[in-house]
Protein backbone atom coordinates (compact mmCIF):
# COMPACT_ATOMS: atom_id res chain seq x y z
CA UNK A 1 0.00 0.00 0.00
CA UNK A 2 2.74 2.45 0.97
CA UNK A 3 4.67 1.65 -2.19
CA UNK A 4 1.60 2.38 -4.36
CA UNK A 5 1.04 5.66 -2.55
CA UNK A 6 4.65 6.71 -3.10
CA UNK A 7 4.43 5.85 -6.78
CA UNK A 8 1.23 7.90 -7.03
CA UNK A 9 2.95 10.87 -5.42
CA UNK A 10 5.89 10.53 -7.80
CA UNK A 11 3.60 10.41 -10.84
CA UNK A 12 1.69 13.43 -9.56
CA UNK A 13 4.93 15.37 -9.06
CA UNK A 14 6.07 14.47 -12.57
CA UNK A 15 2.70 15.53 -13.97
CA UNK A 16 2.91 18.89 -12.20
CA UNK A 17 6.43 19.48 -13.55
CA UNK A 18 5.22 18.54 -17.03
CA UNK A 19 2.31 20.95 -16.66
CA UNK A 20 4.71 23.77 -15.77
CA UNK A 21 6.73 22.99 -18.90
CA UNK A 22 3.62 22.98 -21.07
CA UNK A 23 2.48 26.32 -19.62
CA UNK A 24 5.91 27.92 -20.04
CA UNK A 25 6.09 26.79 -23.66
CA UNK A 26 2.59 28.08 -24.31
CA UNK A 27 3.70 31.47 -23.03
CA UNK A 28 6.70 31.34 -25.37
CA UNK A 29 4.36 30.82 -28.30
CA UNK A 30 2.08 33.67 -27.24
CA UNK A 31 4.96 36.12 -26.78
CA UNK A 32 7.36 35.05 -29.53
CA UNK A 33 6.69 38.13 -31.70
CA UNK A 34 6.40 40.69 -28.89
CA UNK A 35 9.68 42.36 -29.89
CA UNK A 36 8.15 43.14 -33.29
CA UNK A 37 4.58 43.91 -32.31
CA UNK A 38 3.18 47.26 -31.23
CA UNK A 39 0.14 47.37 -28.96
CA UNK A 40 -1.94 50.52 -28.66
CA UNK A 41 -2.65 49.52 -25.04
CA UNK A 42 -0.35 47.20 -23.09
CA UNK A 43 -3.37 45.26 -21.82
CA UNK A 44 -3.61 43.85 -25.36
CA UNK A 45 -0.44 41.89 -24.58
CA UNK A 46 -2.06 40.02 -21.70
CA UNK A 47 -1.85 36.33 -21.13
CA UNK A 48 -1.94 34.38 -17.90
CA UNK A 49 0.47 31.59 -17.00
CA UNK A 50 1.17 32.10 -13.29
CA UNK A 51 -0.09 35.66 -12.79
CA UNK A 52 -3.49 36.44 -11.29
CA UNK A 53 -4.75 38.10 -14.44
CA UNK A 54 -2.83 38.90 -17.63
CA UNK A 55 0.31 40.34 -16.05
CA UNK A 56 2.56 37.60 -17.46
CA UNK A 57 1.89 38.80 -20.99
CA UNK A 58 2.28 42.49 -20.15
CA UNK A 59 5.60 41.84 -18.42
CA UNK A 60 6.86 39.84 -21.40
CA UNK A 61 5.92 42.69 -23.72
CA UNK A 62 7.69 45.24 -21.53
CA UNK A 63 10.92 43.29 -21.03
CA UNK A 64 11.10 42.49 -24.75
CA UNK A 65 10.83 46.16 -25.66
CA UNK A 66 12.79 47.92 -22.92
CA UNK A 67 16.56 48.05 -22.48
CA UNK A 68 16.61 46.51 -19.00
CA UNK A 69 20.13 46.07 -17.70
CA UNK A 70 19.47 44.06 -14.53
CA UNK A 71 17.51 40.80 -14.88
CA UNK A 72 16.43 40.79 -11.23
CA UNK A 73 13.16 41.23 -9.40
CA UNK A 74 11.81 41.83 -5.94
CA UNK A 75 8.18 40.89 -5.32
CA UNK A 76 6.41 41.05 -2.00
CA UNK A 77 3.03 39.86 -0.86
CA UNK A 78 3.49 36.63 -2.87
CA UNK A 79 1.88 34.07 -0.52
CA UNK A 80 3.34 30.76 -1.80
CA UNK A 81 4.55 32.29 -5.09
CA UNK A 82 2.35 29.92 -7.09
CA UNK A 83 0.30 32.85 -8.42
CA UNK A 84 2.58 35.84 -8.83
CA UNK A 85 3.75 38.49 -11.27
CA UNK A 86 7.38 37.37 -11.58
CA UNK A 87 7.20 33.57 -11.37
CA UNK A 88 6.87 33.13 -15.15
CA UNK A 89 9.71 35.59 -15.73
CA UNK A 90 11.95 33.50 -13.48
CA UNK A 91 10.98 30.10 -14.92
CA UNK A 92 11.07 31.14 -18.57
CA UNK A 93 13.80 33.78 -18.68
CA UNK A 94 15.83 32.76 -15.62
CA UNK A 95 15.67 36.13 -13.88
CA UNK A 96 17.08 36.18 -10.35
CA UNK A 97 14.67 37.24 -7.65
CA UNK A 98 13.71 37.76 -4.04
CA UNK A 99 10.21 37.28 -2.68
CA UNK A 100 8.91 38.41 0.72
CA UNK A 101 5.81 37.30 2.57
CA UNK A 102 4.67 37.67 6.17
CA UNK A 103 3.52 34.08 6.59
CA UNK A 104 6.10 31.55 7.86
CA UNK A 105 3.98 28.77 6.35
CA UNK A 106 4.04 30.40 2.92
CA UNK A 107 7.79 30.94 2.99
CA UNK A 108 8.35 27.38 4.20
CA UNK A 109 6.40 26.06 1.20
CA UNK A 110 8.49 28.16 -1.18
CA UNK A 111 11.74 26.98 0.38
CA UNK A 112 10.59 23.36 0.22
CA UNK A 113 9.60 23.60 -3.44
CA UNK A 114 11.72 22.64 -6.42
CA UNK A 115 12.01 26.22 -7.66
CA UNK A 116 13.92 27.29 -4.55
CA UNK A 117 16.97 25.19 -5.41
CA UNK A 118 16.50 25.05 -9.16
CA UNK A 119 16.37 28.81 -9.71
CA UNK A 120 18.11 31.81 -8.19
CA UNK A 121 15.34 32.65 -5.75
CA UNK A 122 15.62 34.07 -2.24
CA UNK A 123 12.52 33.70 -0.03
CA UNK A 124 12.29 35.94 3.01
CA UNK A 125 9.72 35.86 5.81
CA UNK A 126 8.80 39.30 7.18
CA UNK A 127 5.78 41.44 7.97
CA UNK A 128 6.50 44.48 5.83
CA UNK A 129 6.32 48.07 7.02
CA UNK A 130 7.68 51.34 5.69
CA UNK A 131 10.34 51.19 8.40
CA UNK A 132 11.79 47.79 7.51
CA UNK A 133 11.28 47.39 3.77
CA UNK A 134 14.55 49.05 2.71
CA UNK A 135 16.55 46.84 5.06
CA UNK A 136 14.70 43.74 3.87
CA UNK A 137 15.44 44.44 0.22
CA UNK A 138 19.06 45.12 1.12
CA UNK A 139 19.31 41.43 2.05
CA UNK A 140 18.87 40.42 -1.59
CA UNK A 141 21.95 38.80 -3.14
CA UNK A 142 21.93 41.51 -5.81
CA UNK A 143 22.22 45.27 -5.52
CA UNK A 144 20.19 46.50 -8.51
CA UNK A 145 16.53 45.68 -9.10
CA UNK A 146 15.07 45.28 -12.58
CA UNK A 147 11.42 44.86 -11.57
CA UNK A 148 9.79 45.78 -8.28
CA UNK A 149 6.31 44.34 -7.71
CA UNK A 150 4.32 45.66 -4.74
CA UNK A 151 1.18 43.87 -3.55
CA UNK A 152 0.61 43.63 0.21
CA UNK A 153 -3.08 44.61 0.24
CA UNK A 154 -2.44 47.25 2.84
CA UNK A 155 -0.25 50.32 3.23
CA UNK A 156 1.41 49.75 -0.15
CA UNK A 157 1.73 53.47 -0.91
CA UNK A 158 3.78 54.23 2.20
CA UNK A 159 5.96 51.16 1.74
CA UNK A 160 6.74 52.19 -1.81
CA UNK A 161 7.32 55.76 -0.64
CA UNK A 162 10.09 54.42 1.61
CA UNK A 163 11.94 52.98 -1.40
CA UNK A 164 12.93 56.21 -3.12
CA UNK A 165 16.55 55.09 -3.19
CA UNK A 166 15.73 52.26 -5.58
CA UNK A 167 15.59 52.84 -9.32
CA UNK A 168 14.14 49.66 -10.85
CA UNK A 169 13.37 49.65 -14.56
CA UNK A 170 9.74 48.66 -13.99
CA UNK A 171 7.50 49.11 -10.97
CA UNK A 172 4.26 47.14 -10.73
CA UNK A 173 1.74 48.20 -8.11
CA UNK A 174 -1.62 46.82 -7.11
CA UNK A 175 -4.13 49.65 -6.79
CA UNK A 176 -7.58 49.65 -5.23
CA UNK A 177 -10.05 50.40 -8.02
CA UNK A 178 -12.74 51.13 -5.45
CA UNK A 179 -11.13 54.56 -4.94
CA UNK A 180 -11.61 55.56 -8.59
CA UNK A 181 -9.24 57.06 -11.18
CA UNK A 182 -8.80 60.64 -9.98
CA UNK A 183 -8.55 60.82 -6.18
CA UNK A 184 -4.96 60.58 -4.90
CA UNK A 185 -5.77 58.62 -1.77
CA UNK A 186 -4.56 55.79 0.44
CA UNK A 187 -5.68 54.15 3.63
CA UNK A 188 -3.85 55.95 6.48
CA UNK A 189 -0.56 54.45 7.51
CA UNK A 190 -0.65 51.79 10.21
CA UNK A 191 2.40 49.54 10.59
CA UNK A 192 0.15 46.71 11.78
CA UNK A 193 -2.44 47.09 8.98
CA UNK A 194 -4.05 43.83 7.84
CA UNK A 195 -6.73 43.93 5.18
CA UNK A 196 -8.78 41.11 6.66
CA UNK A 197 -8.89 42.85 10.03
CA UNK A 198 -9.26 46.46 8.91
CA UNK A 199 -12.89 45.91 7.86
CA UNK A 200 -15.05 42.84 7.45
CA UNK A 201 -15.83 43.71 3.81
CA UNK A 202 -12.19 43.07 2.78
CA UNK A 203 -12.52 46.10 0.49
CA UNK A 204 -10.63 48.64 2.57
CA UNK A 205 -6.94 48.56 1.70
CA UNK A 206 -4.25 50.06 -0.46
CA UNK A 207 -4.21 53.20 -2.55
CA UNK A 208 -5.66 54.59 -5.75
CA UNK A 209 -3.90 54.45 -9.10
CA UNK A 210 -3.71 58.27 -9.07
CA UNK A 211 -1.90 58.16 -5.71
CA UNK A 212 0.79 55.89 -7.14
CA UNK A 213 1.06 58.07 -10.23
CA UNK A 214 1.52 61.12 -7.99
CA UNK A 215 4.34 59.40 -6.11
CA UNK A 216 6.20 57.84 -9.01
CA UNK A 217 5.89 60.68 -11.51
CA UNK A 218 7.91 62.72 -9.05
CA UNK A 219 10.63 60.07 -9.08
CA UNK A 220 11.21 59.91 -12.80
CA UNK A 221 8.66 57.23 -13.73
CA UNK A 222 5.76 57.20 -16.14
CA UNK A 223 2.58 55.17 -16.05
CA UNK A 224 2.49 53.05 -19.21
CA UNK A 225 -0.74 51.16 -18.63
CA UNK A 226 -2.78 48.80 -16.51
CA UNK A 227 -4.20 45.32 -16.70
CA UNK A 228 -7.76 44.62 -17.78
CA UNK A 229 -8.50 43.17 -14.34
CA UNK A 230 -8.43 46.69 -12.92
CA UNK A 231 -5.95 46.09 -10.12
CA UNK A 232 -2.37 46.37 -11.44
CA UNK A 233 -0.59 49.39 -12.89
CA UNK A 234 2.79 49.44 -14.63
CA UNK A 235 5.35 52.23 -14.35
CA UNK A 236 8.56 52.51 -16.37
CA UNK A 237 11.61 54.66 -15.64
CA UNK A 238 11.54 57.64 -17.98
CA UNK A 239 14.98 57.05 -19.49
CA UNK A 240 13.78 53.68 -20.81
CA UNK A 241 10.65 54.91 -22.60
CA UNK A 242 10.61 54.54 -26.37
CA UNK A 243 8.25 54.76 -29.32
CA UNK A 244 6.57 51.47 -28.32
CA UNK A 245 6.42 51.89 -24.55
CA UNK A 246 4.98 55.33 -23.88
CA UNK A 247 3.47 57.25 -21.01
CA UNK A 248 -0.32 57.22 -20.77
CA UNK A 249 -2.71 59.27 -18.61
CA UNK A 250 -4.21 57.68 -15.53
CA UNK A 251 -7.65 57.66 -17.14
CA UNK A 252 -6.33 55.43 -19.95
CA UNK A 253 -4.74 52.91 -17.57
CA UNK A 254 -7.52 52.71 -14.98
CA UNK A 255 -10.10 49.94 -15.18
CA UNK A 256 -13.01 49.45 -12.83
CA UNK A 257 -12.46 46.14 -11.09
CA UNK A 258 -14.87 43.50 -12.46
CA UNK A 259 -14.66 41.14 -9.51
CA UNK A 260 -17.03 41.17 -6.52
CA UNK A 261 -14.88 40.22 -3.54
CA UNK A 262 -16.77 42.13 -0.82
CA UNK A 263 -17.93 40.20 2.22
CA UNK A 264 -20.71 40.43 4.77
CA UNK A 265 -20.04 40.42 8.49
CA UNK A 266 -20.25 36.62 8.56
CA UNK A 267 -17.55 36.36 5.89
CA UNK A 268 -19.73 35.33 2.97
CA UNK A 269 -19.33 36.98 -0.43
CA UNK A 270 -21.99 39.61 -1.01
CA UNK A 271 -21.38 40.02 -4.76
CA UNK A 272 -21.66 43.81 -4.59
CA UNK A 273 -19.95 45.36 -7.61
CA UNK A 274 -18.77 48.70 -8.92
CA UNK A 275 -19.16 51.90 -6.97
CA UNK A 276 -21.90 50.31 -4.83
CA UNK A 277 -19.02 48.77 -2.88
CA UNK A 278 -18.17 52.19 -1.49
CA UNK A 279 -21.34 52.13 0.61
CA UNK A 280 -19.89 49.24 2.59
CA UNK A 281 -16.87 51.30 3.70
CA UNK A 282 -18.31 54.81 3.34
CA UNK A 283 -17.28 56.11 6.77
CA UNK A 284 -13.75 54.75 6.78
CA UNK A 285 -10.85 57.24 6.61
CA UNK A 286 -8.52 57.98 3.73
CA UNK A 287 -5.60 60.34 3.36
CA UNK A 288 -5.02 62.54 0.32
CA UNK A 289 -1.36 61.77 -0.36
CA UNK A 290 -0.84 65.05 -2.22
CA UNK A 291 -2.26 67.42 0.39
CA UNK A 292 -2.17 65.31 3.55
CA UNK A 293 -5.84 66.06 4.18
CA UNK A 294 -8.07 63.42 5.72
CA UNK A 295 -11.37 62.40 4.15
CA UNK A 296 -13.78 59.50 4.08
CA UNK A 297 -14.52 56.99 1.34
CA UNK A 298 -17.92 58.66 1.01
CA UNK A 299 -16.17 61.93 0.09
CA UNK A 300 -14.55 60.48 -3.03
CA UNK A 301 -15.62 62.05 -6.33
CA UNK A 302 -18.14 60.01 -8.36
CA UNK A 303 -15.81 60.07 -11.40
Amino acid sequence: MLSRQLNLVRRLARNLRDLDKILINQGRILSRDYAERRFADISEAEFQIFSQWGEDGIIQYLVRNLAIEHKTFVEFGVETFIEANCRYLMLKDFWQGMVIDGSPENIAKIRQSEIHWKYRLTALEAFISKDNIAELIARAPFSDVGILSVDIDGVDYFVLEALGHLQPSIIIVEYNGLFGPTARVSVPYDPAFQRSKAHHSNLYYGASIAAFDHLLSGRGYSLVGGNSGGNNAFFVRNDLLNDKIRAVPVAAAFRETPFAEGRDTDGTLNLVRGKDRRNLVADLPLVDVASGDMLRVADLPPD
